[in-house]
């Protein structure tokens, strides 16, 4: 028997709570993950953006796909599904935070952590194996709960701001959110040292680079930036390409060539990072986005990069309509959040040079 995650956005949740909890469902695109789950595994569910454990099933029976309306009540997502027996389902104000001394002190993965950086572990995805350890802190605390029902309130309005709405578009339902404005203040001498800042930027964009670089890709970084990415790595000098070798419009390359970091093969980019250090998150969606509506064909992994304490706001940014509504993917699909601690580990691996770009997959954050 193993344990697995089974993350859950606040809509879906809520989904659930009003159903029978006798089967769970996960996205096309985590098949292959899907059908190593065997019947008595057991889910421990994550509540998202309030980071909450939520409950504890077991696998009865799957995979199988059925695409009848569960989870939403048109073009539901979620048709991978398995049957599951309910052992424990907590009510909204009933979950457990993950912040609770007798978790976050316990778990392998938050234990001597900052309280910023906890999806690191098993929490990136759904169908992530816990380790046996974890999961018998985490059934310990739900049994207790599940007899106690000690209240830890949400706050409503917050509820209601992160429950994504569905709106039909010609053949297809894209959700949507409308985050609140990201107050990001303006460093001052009083608050913060510019010239650092800039320099961890562009130190990210420089590990970006050394990573494509090892993996055997030619980089790009915009002009005004070089000299100072180089100040921290001067080995990627032969990697930099002088010119993107791309075949795009006047209007495509004044955009792809502002992006900060690209890893090209050929005459194709195949990755593509917007570093957002202190500027708003939504500033790198839009060049990302940007790219998109012009050129909707290319078929290019785009990732935001930023310090771990930005997720949350990735995560609802990337959902605005003017996202949504990109044709033929929502940018929400085709783009991940990736951390700075994530970068400087993967710079630092000393098995990179026999790592291929996929594994960038593996450690990216995608939206729910």
């Amino acid at each position: 028997m193993r344990y697995l995650t089974d993350l859950f956005s606040p809509a879906t949740y809520s989904a659930f709570s009003r159903s029978d909890r006798a089967v769970c469902g996960f996205k096309v695109s985590q098949r292959a993950m899907a059908k190593k789950i065997q019947p008595g595994d057991t889910f421990l569910p994550y509540l998202l953006r309030f980071s909450r454990w939520v409950g504890l099933f077991e696998v009865v029976e799957g995979p199988y796909e059925d695409r009848s309306p569960r989870f939403t009540s048109i073009d539901d997502p979620y048709v991978i599904r398995f049957k599951v027996k309910p052992r424990i389902w907590l009510d909204r104000d009933e979950t457990i935070p993950i912040d609770l001394p007798e978790l976050w002190d316990h778990l392998s993965f938050t234990k001597g952590r900052t309280k910023s950086d906890y999806y690191l572990g098993p929490l990136r995805r759904s169908a992530q194996q816990i380790a046996p350890e974890d999961a018998a802190v985490l059934i310990d605390r739900l049994k207790q709960q599940q007899k106690q029902r000690i209240q830890y309130p949400v706050d409503q309005a917050e509820w209601e701001a992160a429950i994504e709405t569905t709106v039909r578009r010609g053949d297809r339902v894209v959700e949507l959110t409308i985050p609140p404005a990201e107050n990001v203040a303006a460093p001052t001498a009083e608050t913060i040292d510019s010239v650092d800042l800039s320099r961890e930027s562009h130190d990210i964009q420089g590990s970006l680079g050394l990573i494509g670089k090892t993996m055997g890709f030619k980089i790009w970084f915009p002009a005004h930036d070089r000299q100072a990415i180089l100040a921290h790595r001067p080995q990627l000098q032969d990697a930099l390409l002088p010119a993107l070798p791309l075949g795009f419009d006047n209007f495509t390359m004044s955009t792809v060539q502002a992006i900060d970091v690209l890893w090209v093969k050929g005459r194709s980019i195949i990755r593509a990072f917007e570093v957002e250090h202190t500027t708003a998150i939504y500033s790198g969606l839009l060049r990302m986005a940007d790219l998109l509506a012009l050129q909707p064909n290319l078929n290019i992994s785009l990732h935001i990069v930023a310090p771990i304490e930005r997720k949350r706001k990735f995560f609802g940014e990337v959902k605005r309509p003017v996202f949504s509504f990109l044709e033929p993917k929502a940018l929400h699909d085709v783009c991940t959040f990736l951390s700075y601690d994530e970068v400087r580990k993967l710079a630092d691996l000393e098995t990179l040079p026999y790592m291929k770009s996929d594994y960038l997959d593996e450690i990216a954050e995608e939206p729910e």
